[in-house]
């Protein structure tokens, strides 16, 4: 599972132009099962996303392909979480594994 964490750059005024490619980006994660929740990181400070089921390797070549990066809108933050213990109601994440 990996948490990845999407911080504006210096240009971020630029987020406006890539916006709607960075919402296809995300969709395509969602589609293909990639990507099990994002949202924005507050106050103002960028995005976050859960990813599950890649490899690390997968991921960085699947942020890689975000509109934002690529545009140096946000810098991105790959955090890479093996989870020991989750409640119940997320246990469709994880395929029996705990």
């Amino acid at each position: 599972m990996f948490i990845i964490q999407l911080t504006f750059s210096d240009n971020k005024s630029q987020a406006k132009d890539f916006m709607e490619g960075h919402k296809k980006w995300l969709q395509t994660g969602f589609d293909k099962g990639i990507f099990v929740l994002s949202g924005s990181l507050q106050p103002n400070a960028g995005g976050g996303i859960i990813a599950v089921d890649v490899s690390k390797q997968e991921i960085e070549e699947i942020i890689a392909e975000d509109p934002f990066v690529i545009e140096n809108v946000v810098k991105s933050e790959i955090i890479e979480l093996t989870p020991s213990k989750a409640d119940e109601r997320l246990s469709f994440l994880f395929d029996n594994r705990f």
